[in-house]
């Protein structure tokens, strides 16, 4: 039955698909076989097909809509002829939005870094003496102590907080006084057992017609405490300080504007400075905001001595410091010890 089957089939020829459900599928094209070609009518498609022209691409031009692909069109000098696949496009640039923010954050950061690099190698590259905060010499400045403000009562507030409505300074008054700078030397005056001065030596700074009146304004406005401090630098420059002491913030501001206030000028003259005017060189900006500074300079002309002066209301406080020195009293060394004594009464 194989052998008639097989003749069979090699006189009438294969039999129909309809016929042979179990014949297996006709087998592939091999590998090597030729690609159809392409119609008349078609364009060649590349094996290489291009990728989709970037999102930037420019668009066709109308002109030349009406052009179908397959139209042969002469070939242009310079140009591939048609039919030759075109090159792949180039690949797609990256959005350069972060290249801009990039750069003048980098010359942020340089210009940052050359700015820190400046002052710092000033710094550890010059002296002490040459650093503007930092300077002792050139400046005339004197070399005080570290200021620290002394405890207070245990339940008392500062002069300032809002709980001390009379703006009582509850540490020791004689706390409150500046130290001395290096080199001086104490006033042996100013000293006295108890660290107390009585009325009278502290109105003789100020000439004899004055002390009389200033003494009894003093015992009517019941002044509690006077304590005072004073020293001579090497060149001969003297420093008096009187803290003046009152039951409240309202009495102290009383007795200033009462005794000592006088506008441009001073209401009483101290021994040796008869005649005084308003310290042009000093700044409002150098004191704090709850104290008071009245600044002075003697008037011209000036005797062998010369006096500055200031009048600090801080509070039930009013101090009083001067500054004297044959022929010139330093300005800076002045404004120094204005803006320390007052921190130490704010």
């Amino acid at each position: 039955m194989s052998g008639m089957s097989g003749h069979e089939t090699s006189g009438h020829g294969p039999d129909p698909a309809p016929h042979r459900p179990d014949a297996a599928a006709p087998a592939p094209p091999p590998a090597y076989a030729p690609q159809q070609q392409p119609q008349a009518h078609q364009q060649p498609v590349p094996a290489y097909a291009p990728e989709p022209a970037p999102a930037y691409a420019a668009q066709p031009s109308p002109a030349y809509a009406h052009q179908q692909p397959h139209q042969h069109q002469p070939a242009q000098p310079g140009h591939a002829p048609y039919g030759t696949p075109p090159p792949p496009p180039p690949p797609a640039r990256p959005p350069r939005r972060w290249l801009r923010p990039a750069l003048r954050w980098g010359a942020a950061v340089l210009l940052l870094a050359g700015a820190a690099l400046g002052p710092a190698y000033a710094v550890t590259g010059a002296e002490r003496g040459d650093l503007p905060g930092l300077a002792t010499e050139g400046d005339g400045r004197w070399d005080y102590p570290e200021l620290e403000l002394p405890a207070l009562p245990a339940g008392k507030p500062p002069p300032f907080a809002p709980a001390n409505a009379g703006q009582i300074h509850h540490a020791d008054l004689r706390d409150l006084l500046l130290p001395a700078p290096a080199g001086a030397e104490d006033d042996a005056r100013l000293k006295t057992e108890d660290g107390w001065l009585a009325p009278a030596d502290f109105t003789s700074v100020y000439v004899e017609e004055e002390r009389a009146e200033l003494r009894q304004a003093l015992t009517d406005d019941a002044v509690r405490h006077i304590a005072a401090t004073g020293w001579t630098m090497p060149d001969d420059t003297r420093v008096r300080i009187y803290l003046l002491q009152f039951n409240t913030g309202s009495l102290a501001a009383h007795f200033y504007d009462q005794q000592l206030a006088g506008g441009i000028s001073t209401a009483r003259d101290l021994t040796g400075a008869p005649e005084v005017s308003v310290e042009e060189e000093w700044s409002d900006e150098n004191q704090l905001p709850a104290v008071e500074m009245y600044v002075y300079d003697e008037a011209k002309p000036r005797g062998k001595e010369h006096v500055r002066q200031a009048y600090v209301i801080a509070g039930d406080t009013v101090g009083l410091i001067t500054v004297e020195a044959p022929e010139q009293a330093p300005l800076v060394p002045f404004q120094q010890t204005l803006v320390l004594q007052q921190q130490l009464l704010g």
